[in-house]
């Protein structure tokens, strides 16, 4: 039976006692990929009569001070400091502090005015006007002007002189960019496209500035200090900045190779925030550290290249969606905390998401049968090949190679380096099946968009031609009821040909310095340093 964490954006979970265990321990334009936060909270009692426990937001708030300067510990490398070419989601939760867009999302999901003050999208879908910010100004002191918004834009749909593709393929609908007046900007659309504000979170860089890769500059509320690769990011206040100023001083994002390495750096106070704890992991920092549990926000999946064999026969696919439980993986490695879901979206989003985490119940004879009819009675031998940096990825992995035993199947895990995952599984499709996450922009379409037979993103080489033509569908689409209807369809059919086996909407456990405050929770995949603070 599946469980769901109840979504409580204005609560904060401390571990009291230990958890035990039974078993192991613990893309821009659409194109993202991470693994591993809106609050969520579920009072869990284990037979040790050990508890996490609920309590009061009032533990993370208390009087707010100015200063300071805190550590928050990474598992990725930044794969590039220019934010319209980082295509990691663990560089984009660092970038989201130093770079604004037209509009921005709050922690409810919301897209609220950033560098624009308003817009308006006309009923057609067809055009966008926006209406720029007084005041807004670069970290070079330099006002945002409306030169520095159209190039922006047009750098990011690959509308300048010396480009031949969008940096940021949902921008390829943007045929005309009419300037109004000296504050004001109309984006003629090439089709009607109602899910184009979702990307237009996209930073607002200065004209033809060119050391974005090695000195960004940006309008946000922190501003670049330095970089040293695989080592750390650091940048602090931006004292003029347009919104609320940042309480701290300065933030160093420290890169931490492993798990094991963030242990001990936590343990010796060397860092005060780290949000990819393990069950286990909390426990031991219970009484030192408070512990914030949130959902990622991310796909969680086995995800199977339907390109080669033998994942390019639908019956292999299914009988491993029936053999994974995924509510053990949750039992076994986030003691029951997570979010089952059966397809390639998550209930962030709300009335586009169709709750289809019953639709392979567990049946390993189900399993044997699909298998056999496949041509594998006996079986067959796969690699799982896994970010080494994640260890809740290993994790879910070492417990899925248990499950698919049951049916014959014998699974090895393949560790690797995050580069040579980004590099030679995502982008180059050489794999056989992989764990990890998959984030998206605050447009439903980001999720499903990517497994249409021809798009550049869809790693796993899912082709079906009714997905394809409800896609399109979909994405033309102004009415959204249409809409709702076309996706709940597109996941429905991820399930029924299991393109990948879903997982969870995982959980992620935060340690957390007790001395700060005002961490937040969004539904999209940042850490946003602005609202923290050292309480008084």
């Amino acid at each position: 039976m599946k469980r769901q964490m109840k979504r409580i954006l204005t609560m904060v979970v401390t571990v009291t006692t230990m958890i035990v265990l039974g078993g192991c321990a613990g893309n821009t334009g659409g194109e993202t990929v991470q693994s591993e936060s809106n609050l969520t909270v579920e009072s869990n009692t284990t037979e040790e009569n050990t508890t996490v426990a609920e309590v009061s937001s009032e533990t993370q708030e208390g009087e707010a001070t100015y200063g300071g300067s805190i550590v928050v510990g990474i598992q990725n490398d930044l794969d590039s400091l220019d934010p319209h070419l980082a295509g990691s989601a663990g560089t984009s939760e660092v970038l989201f502090n130093i770079f604004e867009g037209l509009v921005k999302p709050n922690s409810e999901g919301e897209l609220i005015p950033a560098v624009a003050s308003d817009y308006k999208i006309s009923e057609d879908g067809m055009c966008y006007t926006f209406t720029l910010r007084d005041g807004v100004t670069f970290h070079n002191g330099e006002p945002v002007t409306i030169e520095d918004v159209i190039y922006s834009i047009k750098r990011c749909a690959g509308m300048l002189e010396d480009q031949t593709e969008p940096l940021v393929s949902a921008y390829s609908v943007i045929a005309e960019i009419n300037t109004l007046d000296e504050k004001t900007i109309e984006l003629k659309l090439s089709e009607a496209d109602t899910e184009l504000i979702g990307y237009l979170t996209e930073a607002i860089l200065p004209k033809e500035y060119e050391n974005q890769a090695s000195a960004p500059i940006g309008c946000g509320p922190f501003q670049f200090v330095s970089y040293a690769p695989q080592q750390s990011f650091v940048m602090k206040r931006f004292e003029h900045y347009w919104g609320e100023r940042p309480y701290l001083d300065q933030v160093e994002f420290r890169i931490v190779a492993n798990t094991d390495s963030a242990m001990m750096e936590l343990k010796a106070g060397s860092i005060d925030i780290y949000p990819y704890l393990t069950s286990d992991q909390a426990n031991e920092l219970s009484g030192q550290f408070e512990v914030l549990i949130g959902t990622s926000n991310l796909v969680q999946a086995l995800f199977l290249n339907n390109a080669v064999a033998p994942f390019d026969q639908v019956k292999v696919r299914q009988a491993l969606c029936y053999a994974v439980d995924a509510q053990e993986i949750m039992d076994m490695i986030a003691d029951g905390y997570g979010t089952e879901i059966g397809s390639n979206m998550f209930p962030a989003f709300g009335k586009y998401y169709k709750d289809l985490s019953e639709y392979y119940s567990v049946d390993i004879t189900k399993a044997k049968e699909l298998l056999t009819e496949a041509g594998y009675p006996n079986g067959f031998e796969m690699t799982i090949t896994v970010p080494s940096n994640y260890q809740f990825h290993i994790d879910t992995a070492q417990v899925i190679v248990e499950q698919l035993k049951q049916i014959g199947v014998n699974a090895k895990i393949e560790l690797v380096e995050w580069a040579s995952w980004y590099s030679d599984v995502y982008r180059g499709r050489e794999f056989q099946s992989t764990i990890v996450g998959l984030d998206a922009d605050l447009a439903p379409k980001a999720l499903l968009k990517r497994y249409g037979s021809e798009v550049k993103n869809n790693f796993i080489g899912f082709s079906d031609e009714e997905y394809d033509r409800i896609l399109e569908e979909a994405l033309r689409a102004v009415d959204d009821n249409i809409k709702v209807k076309n996706y709940h369809r597109l996941q429905e059919i991820l399930a029924e040909q299991a393109a990948s086996v879903f997982i969870q909407d995982a959980a992620v456990l935060i340690a957390f310095n007790p001395k700060l405050g005002g961490y937040t929770f969004y539904p999209v995949y940042v850490q946003d340093m602005s609202q923290i603070y050292y309480r008084k």
